[in-house]
């Protein structure tokens, strides 16, 4: 990171035979790599970028997600969509039929418990369930992304799934570092793409 505060680190170079096992950790490795204070910087940043869309603002009913590891911290973006007056609605893990389940949040310090992975999510006796339809604007989480939208996820296929059950389909954004960015990703026909990808400089919108 560069004394202006911006993320100017280059892409990763990805060669077309390179397995998403081995993206994955490249990036992990890359976005582990940051210092709390760049980290909290960039996501403060990206956070700005995120509140200003159309597309969040005029939303009613957001999907968000609770981060873990080294991922942006959503903990702003959270708390402004219940400053807003906004439905915050959060996923549960269901581990057994590999799908997530959603459920309005009021209250996140006392309505969350430690889940799958450890990742902290909406305790099922506290919170309402939310169907899928009624969902407007989604914080979609993954590891890499590319300037068209193309996104590859933790491994577990749980957004792919829910993205691909979507009807109507709402605004899909990922917030990411510029380290995440990358020319290309060899896509299957099970990962599904996004709508946007924002980061702490720039905006990458899906084309076709």
């Amino acid at each position: 990171m560069t004394t202006d505060g911006q993320d100017h680190r280059p892409p990763l170079e990805v060669g077309a035979a390179r397995s998403k096992i081995d993206i994955r950790t490249r990036v992990l490795a890359q976005r582990d790599g940051l210092s709390g204070a760049e980290r909290a910087g960039l996501s403060e940043r990206i956070t700005a970028r995120l509140l200003a869309l159309d597309a969040y603002r005029n939303a009613g009913c957001v999907l968000a997600y609770v981060g873990f590891g080294g991922e942006i911290d959503p903990t702003r973006f959270v708390a402004a969509t219940l400053s807003q007056a906004k439905s915050l609605v959060l996923p549960r893990v269901e581990r057994g039929s590999r799908t997530l389940k959603l459920y309005v949040v009021q209250d996140p310090e006392q309505q969350l418990e430690p889940g799958v992975w450890g990742i902290r999510q909406p305790r099922a006796d506290l919170c309402p369930e939310i169907s899928a339809t009624q969902i407007e604007f989604v914080l979609v989480p993954g590891v890499a992304f590319t300037r068209d939208c193309e996104r590859l996820g933790y491994g577990g296929g749980f957004y792919d799934r829910f993205i691909r059950g979507l009807d109507p389909r709402p605004a899909l954004v990922a917030a990411a570092f510029a380290l995440q960015l990358l020319p290309e990703l060899s896509m299957s026909d099970t990962d599904q793409r996004i709508d946007r990808v924002i980061t702490a400089d720039a905006e990458y919108q899906r084309n076709g």
